[in-house]
């Protein structure tokens, strides 16, 4: 049994965070800084309850008659009192001989020939922990995007509007920052997980070094990016936070209606049968051709954002090297891709499943770019014809072939690739 390092390491983060935030607030509060104060104080104690609340839900405890684990969690102590219990459970392993044990079956990951399926015993102490590590997993990812985010984008552009970083500020914006990046890689791990519940996963030390290094690139170069666009115009960052949030909240849905995946049945029934965890509807495909697009797209972004920042930047930006900055920014985007390609094609714990690389999808990429170029000229001179390739001919009538998209496949459907 693994020791509970994760639990902890959640709850220093958090306990870290909490602290440093509380003590910046003061010095906001001694500087007459009232709007910076409560703004500081917002994006600590607002998702502080949210954890607690998420802490209590996850581990049943408004029905069972524990008043003083929900007086602890009232007073903001619930995630200290959680890791002690976590650490007292694994300490009394073995020592007390336990009435039930429960059987879990999971296949490893294939080496050559049909995965095996290993059945497991699972005692009440295990179980325990399981729970801990999965509630502790889903509250570091609210911390993360609902706490951290805010409060590292916030601080930053305090010190750009203050042309200094303090010793408090300084701090808090490095552990919000290890904060987002621990989420983003709890929420790798649980997509992963999710996805493929049916094989036992286990991460490589290098695994992780990629995903931290991947999520620390991606995460510190876009809230610089948004933090420069919002100093010179402070209007035009809502839409483009605003457009961000409807597009990530609304395309899984989308997925899941170009899909016509049906729900679970009877669920007319009774609501506890509507579980859109279902293994029937997890997309089991891995899907190069998004991704590539995907970080395409947000490197477009990043770039066009940056453009408009050195337009319109004013004399205060003086103190800084406008285009070496652009460069870095563009450069840590760029090793942010290169940290999340050696991911996926060596250290992915379940890249033994993939039945394509993510070669095909840069392949797929290139041909619909050709295409569109293609398909620009044809607009241009109907007398060409465009070829299986993207090579243009000089006969007409001819029909473009599209490039296959293998992310288009059901979600219900598709083979077990990654």
């Amino acid at each position: 049994m693994r020791l509970p390092f994760s639990i902890f390491l959640s709850v220093s983060l958090f306990t870290a965070e909490t602290t440093a935030a509380l003590y910046l607030s003061s010095t906001y509060h001694s500087a007459g800084d009232k709007v910076w104060k409560q703004l500081t104080l917002l994006f600590s104690l607002v998702p502080s309850m949210l954890v607690q609340l998420a802490l209590i839900f996850f581990h049943r405890d408004l029905g069972r008659d524990r008043p003083f684990i929900l007086l602890l969690h009232m007073l903001q102590f619930g995630p200290i009192v959680r890791c002690l219990e976590a650490f007292w459970t694994y300490g009394s392993v073995g020592r007390v001989e336990e009435s039930y044990v429960s059987i879990t079956r999971k296949k490893q990951m294939p080496r050559r020939g049909e995965p095996e399926e290993v059945e497991r015993q699972v005692g009440q102490a295990e179980g325990k922990l399981v729970t801990h590590r999965a509630a502790f997993a889903r509250t570091a990812v609210m911390q993360a995007f609902l706490g951290s985010a805010p409060q590292l984008t916030l601080q930053l552009y305090i010190c750009v509007l203050q042309r200094g970083v303090s010793v408090g500020r300084g701090t808090l914006m490095v552990i919000s920052l290890l904060s987002i990046v621990y989420g983003a890689l709890r929420c790798n791990i649980l997509a992963i997980k999710i996805k493929y519940d049916e094989y036992q996963v286990s991460m490589s030390p290098s695994a992780y070094l990629c995903i931290f290094m991947w999520r620390s690139c991606e995460i510190a170069s876009r809230v610089v990016v948004l933090v420069l666009f919002s100093s010179v115009l402070k209007v035009w960052v809502l839409p483009v936070v605003v457009v961000n949030f409807l597009a990530f909240f609304f395309y899984p849905w989308i997925l899941f209606w170009r899909s016509h995946s049906p729900f679970p049945q009877h669920i007319e029934k009774t609501l506890t049968h509507v579980k859109l965890s279902d293994p029937d509807l997890i997309n089991k495909s891995q899907n190069w051709y998004r991704m590539v697009v995907y970080y395409m797209v947000r490197f477009i972004e990043n770039a066009s954002l940056l453009l408009i920042w050195y337009i319109y930047r004013t004399d205060f930006y003086e103190f800084m090297s406008a285009p070496l900055l652009m460069l870095e920014l563009l450069g840590a985007y760029g090793a942010c891709i290169f940290f999340m390609l050696v991911f996926y094609q060596s250290c992915h714990p379940c890249r033994r499943l993939f039945m394509s690389s993510m070669s095909q999808g840069f392949e797929d990429c290139c041909a619909l770019l050709c295409l569109s170029c293609s398909s620009a000229e044809l607009t241009i001179d109907p007398h060409k014809e465009v070829g299986p390739r993207g090579e243009v001919g000089s006969s007409a009538g001819a029909r473009c072939n599209i490039p296959n998209d293998r992310g288009r496949e059901p979600l219900n459907g598709g083979g077990r690739t990654a």
